[in-house]
């Protein structure tokens, strides 16, 4: 049930659940421990029952606003503000309130079945053209977060406190209280240090139950000592780790020649991002000031006492249940030369020399990202970093602690962090093309969706190249679009596709404007054929840079395949589409080069298949999500069941992972194992994926599609809508990833392609 209201705001009683004495304007700096009674800032809290949230905010006073793309989550506090700014349909859906909306008619066939899906769906758009989600998941990302809010000073607002709180109650194991990397996996030393350190920086009482429950777990684990590398940065970072007991992260390694095979500029981009404003902090070695709660945490987070751990022993102590990627024997030499030179040989000249480039490379990091930064990992280090050396006032620290607003995410559970500043560009892109599939795009109930869509891609396809770009080690940008918006400002390969594919699809429709003139289909073009990597196919930011065998210094423990760029054919298949669709409408433009490009990347395609017939996904779960896009790429070249083997094994791959019911079940733990393991249930989204396949292919036989989608139509809602099942989405092998979008558009398009394909019963349409 809703409660009413934050700290008596509105309606009767208090919305949290702990009252405040004092200021409560932000995070004090006194400690919030009950031993610490002199506190100005004394919380008490009221007794949680298990994992159960004792009180929420009230859902109906928040509002999601939405200005060019940017996202942010807004509390109002007075009832004036409430008639200024009513809920809206996505507000209420999004935060699991009830919409509404009414029962549809009945579906009797699979188009009307995805109409309807439609007609749900457009209930969401916002009002600049886009769709909005939860990009939840990873549960390393709120510390982070609040950490640099805690270290920076900056005031965390009390809607926050009770939400992010709800939040970590409801993510909370439910039989040991830990949390783990993300919100399926189990409990480890990095997820449950971390986030017990942010509900104590939220005012949570160390006797509340909650909080004993995941401090017994940690130490069942060993605790905080066994920390990953990132999870003890952030504990150095508020004085609860010592600096000595950290692997090295050294600055000087950027001032090395680019020429090297190992320079940081080589790395894949989310790994570079991160260790450039590390190397930063790392050198200044720089840690909050010690107060009441951290010498309270000290005591708490570890097994014994703070005061005997002898950090500099502890660089390789990770709890076994956290290593996902243990060291190699190359990292552990490296390690130990870095250490030495960083303690006793190292110039001091050359640190401060070294600190100044790697300052000049974050500070261009948030200029060219106008502050949004890559994503909220290297986001809330680069604020640190600036309040670190510019200080609390600086224009740079003021805008971090806007744009910092953009990864924060509510929903029924609570407020968490989103992988990325959202999933604007990608999400509407497979909308449109959803339609597309369909043939519903001239249907005049459509037609305003689509408009404003367009109008959305348009506004953020990326229109300069960062200033500069080689001194900061960018890729080309001009006409690409990023992931999220336009803001953001990182070239990715499949989003520039499918933002280009859905583009020229619309603008080719009867009655569509003209956006995008053809000099900026033509840009986006221009940088994808910059992007092929030279095994033909495409990775995700940049052309690979260095070779696999970078993944020896992999020095993050937790993640595989972190350190450089690989090519997918996700994203091959991604760009061989749109290259394809552009080859159709300009086919003078570069023609010889696309051509070429295409022949190598479905050439890649082919090479990456496995023996078994599958493709292993590096973005969703996992083989079913690679292989619709995979055999996308096959039927460009006219290679279907019939008369190619590679798509005849995909299909029989597939078809060997049908369940009973008729549907496809992918658990995440394939993603781990590199291995097909069904979940223990059939998925919407994983049948979506694995029919839409095989109708790539032009399999033969209608039956198995045909129970596929037939498990679609039992699952769909009278409202049109499709219910939240497990996690979709994955990256670096090992960490989920939500992309609850994708259970309201590939459904609609595995029912489009199958109407279109299958007409009255008949053979597949050729």
């Amino acid at each position: 049930m809703i409660r009413n209201g934050i700290a008596g705001k509105s309606g009767s009683g208090s919305g949290v659940p702990w009252q405040f004495t004092g200021s409560s304007s932000g995070t004090s700096r006194e400690g919030f421990s009950p031993r610490c009674r002199n506190n100005k800032f004394l919380i008490t809290m009221t007794t949680v029952n298990k994992a159960t949230p004792s009180s929420k905010t009230d859902y109906t006073r928040w509002r999601l606003k939405s200005e060019r793309g940017r996202q942010t989550w807004h509390y109002l506090e007075t009832d004036e503000q409430l008639a200024a700014w009513p809920q809206t349909v996505y507000d209420k859906y999004h935060l699991g309130i009830d919409t509404g909306l009414p029962t549809l008619p009945e579906a009797t066939s699979n188009l009307e079945a995805a109409r309807n899906g439609l007609r749900f769906f457009s209930k969401l758009q916002l009002p600049d053209g886009q769709w909005a989600c939860e990009y939840g998941g990873p549960m390393f990302l709120l510390p982070g977060i609040i950490i640099a809010h805690y270290v920076t000073d900056t005031p965390i607002p009390d809607a926050w406190k009770v939400e992010i709180t709800n939040y970590l109650i409801a993510r909370a194991h439910p039989e040991d209280g830990g949390w783990g990397l993300h919100i399926e996996g189990e409990s480890s030393v990095f997820g449950t240090a971390l986030n017990y350190v942010v509900l104590r920086i939220l005012g949570m009482d160390p006797d509340h139950p909650v909080a004993q429950k995941a401090r017994n777990r940690l130490h069942q684990l060993g605790g905080a000592l066994g920390s990953p590398h990132w999870g003890k940065f952030w504990l150095a970072l508020i004085n609860c780790y010592g600096w000595e007991g950290m692997n090295p992260v050294p600055p000087e390694m950027w001032c090395l020649p680019n020429w090297l095979p190992f320079h940081p500029w080589r790395w894949w981009i989310h790994c570079r991002q991160v260790y450039l404003a590390m190397s930063y902090m790392y050198s200044l070695r720089r840690s909050h000031p010690v107060n009441d709660l951290i010498r309270s945490l000290r005591e708490e987070l570890y097994t014994q006492d703070y005061a005997s751990i002898q950090f500099s022993k502890h660089r390789n102590t990770v709890a076994k249940d956290d290593i996902y990627h243990p060291h190699s024997p190359i990292l552990d030499v490296a390690n130990e030369i870095l250490t030495v030179w960083g303690n006793w040989a190292c110039p001091k000249f050359l640190q401060s020399y070294a600190r100044k480039h790697v300052y000049d490379l974050i500070c261009r990091e948030d200029e060219n990202t106008e502050y949004c930064d890559l994503g909220p990992v290297n986001n809330p280090l680069n604020f640190i970093a600036r309040f670190f050396t510019e200080g609390p006032d600086s224009d740079a620290v003021a805008r971090h602690r806007e744009t910092i607003k953009d990864f924060m995410w509510m929903k029924h559970e609570g407020m968490l962090a989103n992988g990325t500043d959202g999933v604007q560009t990608w999400d509407t892109s497979f909308l449109i093309q959803a339609v597309v599939e369909c043939e519903l795009t001239t249907e005049p109930e459509f037609q305003d969706m689509l408009i404003n869509a367009l109008r959305f891609l348009e506004d953020h396809q990326i229109r300069e190249n960062c200033p500069e770009m080689d001194k900061c080690y960018r890729q080309q940008r001009k006409g690409a679009w990023a992931f999220s918006k336009r803001q953001q400002g990182y070239t990715v390969s499949d989003c520039t596709a499918e933002g280009l594919k859905s583009v020229m699809l619309l603008q080719k429709t009867p009655g569509m404007p003209q956006l995008v003139n053809d000099r900026r289909c033509m840009d986006a073009v221009d940088v994808m054929l910059t992007m092929q990597n030279s095994d033909g196919g495409f990775a995700s930011y940049e052309p690979i840079r260095a070779g696999p065998w970078l993944e020896h210094l992999n020095a993050a423990e937790v993640f595989g395949k972190i350190m450089v760029e690989y090519s997918y054919p996700e994203c091959t298949t991604a760009v061989v589409t749109a290259l394809a669709l552009f080859r159709g409408y300009y086919p003078d433009y570069r023609r010889r080069e696309i051509d070429e490009t295409i022949k190598k990347a479905v050439r890649f395609i082919k090479n990456v298949q496995r023996p078994d017939g599958s493709w292993y996904g590096a973005w969703g779960i996992c083989f079913t999500y690679a292989g619709m896009f995979a055999t996308e790429s096959l039927a460009l070249t006219g290679e279907h069941y019939n008369n190619s083997d590679n798509s005849r094994r995909a299909c029989e791959f597939l078809l060997s992972k049908q369940m009973e019911d008729g549907g496809w079940g992918e658990s995440y733990m394939s993603s781990v194992k590199e291995e097909y393991i069904h979940h223990k249930n059939s998925q919407v989204v994983n049948t979506a994926w694995a029919c839409i396949a095989l109708m790539n292919a032009r399999y033969p036989d209608r039956e198995p599609i045909e129970r596929g989608i037939r498990l679609l139509r039992e699952r769909q809602q009278g409202n049109g809508e499709w219910l939240q099942e497990a996690i979709e989405g994955v990256f670096n092998k090992s960490c989920m990833i939500s992309y609850p979008n994708y259970k309201n558009v590939f459904t609609v398009k595995a029912l489009g392609m199958f109407a279109r394909q299958y007409e009255e019963g008949k053979a597949p349409r050729h």
